[in-house]
């Protein structure tokens, strides 16, 4: 058995490569804060304060995209990460490695895209590492960024109860369509973009407005991925209105072009959390007050129970399902 593209992708392949493999570690443990959890991010209580640590890795193909370029993901993602703990990004690390022959022009154009990215999440850059490999070795460029947040309450994506609505922060598919469109040479200028932003102020709008019981990002997977996630991690049943699915319809037709799901694929830049029921309105509208946020609506309920239901626009009812993969590799 090998590694393939699926095991990256997200999906259900790569969570069987998760308990199989990489997370089969001894010292894996400190006191309830490590990878047993598979969160966004690691709690460490320090005296007083609660740290969160995360990293990830970026490969995206191609490094520069409607609406984005693979230094503002790098940022994003690992701010997010934070973000999706109720941590305030404080740091981060840098670590590149880079192919001989890459083109110091476009590497100062990723240097600035991952300066403006910081400079809107209110996090610095702290450190970092850069290794050149030989020409032939490496697909131009890989980007590492760790993070640290702080907070007083963190946040768990396993937190969903009975009673609780489903907030979804923006627009589904639109990261992971501009991608495969952009791929597949299809021309169409400002009409899907991908949504790559980073989250902390939206968070920290939705935290200060009310109770935040769970909360993941849907990226790789996208959001059935995620959804699911969050359901079988509670050992709740969560129940989605498709007529109350925030997508674009440009992304509709595309995805239908391409016979891809846009539930399944990445976003960069959007939010799913589970909120009281009695605090959800004023939840909303926090977040449709930021700059990320005016297309944020509810879509969906918590019931006792498992699995992930769609309520279909005619009155019907359908599993929504974890994808095998993301159907975009290397999209982030």
């Amino acid at each position: 058995m090998k590694v393939n593209m699926m095991h990256g992708a997200g999906g259900a392949v790569f969570s069987e490569l998760l308990g199989a493999t990489l997370t089969r570690y001894t010292n894996n443990n400190a006191g309830g804060i490590g990878l047993e959890s598979l969160d966004d991010g690691a709690v460490i209580p320090i005296g007083n304060e609660q740290i969160v640590f995360t990293t990830d890795s970026h490969v995206v193909k191609p490094l520069f995209f409607p609406g984005g370029d693979i230094g503002r993901i790098a940022v994003c993602g690992t701010v997010n990460d934070l973000a999706m703990m109720g941590a305030r990004p404080i740091a981060l690390s840098c670590g590149m490695l880079i192919e001989e022959g890459f083109d110091i022009p476009v590497l100062e154009r990723i240097v600035a895209s991952m300066d403006a990215a910081l400079s809107e999440s209110g996090a610095a850059l702290v450190t970092g590492d850069t290794k050149v490999l030989e020409h032939g070795s490496l697909d131009g460029i890989a980007i590492n960024t760790s993070g640290i947040g702080v907070t007083e309450r963190p946040v768990r994506d396993n937190g969903l109860v009975p009673g609780d609505v489903i907030i979804a922060s923006g627009t589904l598919g639109d990261h992971g369509l501009a991608i495969m469109a952009f791929r597949e040479g299809f021309d169409l200028g400002d009409q899907i973009v991908s949504d790559v932003a980073p989250m902390w102020h939206l968070v920290e709008a939705a935290m200060g407005a009310g109770t935040i019981h769970a909360m993941k990002d849907p990226t790789r997977g996208g959001f059935s991925n995620a959804i699911n996630e969050m359901a079988e991690k509670s050992s709740v049943q969560v129940r989605i209105e498709e007529e109350a699915l925030p997508i674009r319809r440009n992304v509709r037709s595309a995805s239908e072009l391409l016979g891809i799901n846009p539930l399944d694929v990445a976003n960069e830049g959007k939010v799913i959390m589970g909120v009281p029921k009695d605090e959800a309105d004023a939840v909303l509208s926090a977040i449709r007050t930021t700059k990320y946020g005016k297309d944020a609506a509810i879509i969906g309920y918590v019931v006792e129970g498992s699995s992930v239901i769609m309520e279909t626009a005619i009155g019907g009812e359908r599993f929504i399902e974890a994808p095998v993969g993301d159907p975009v590799p290397r999209v982030c």
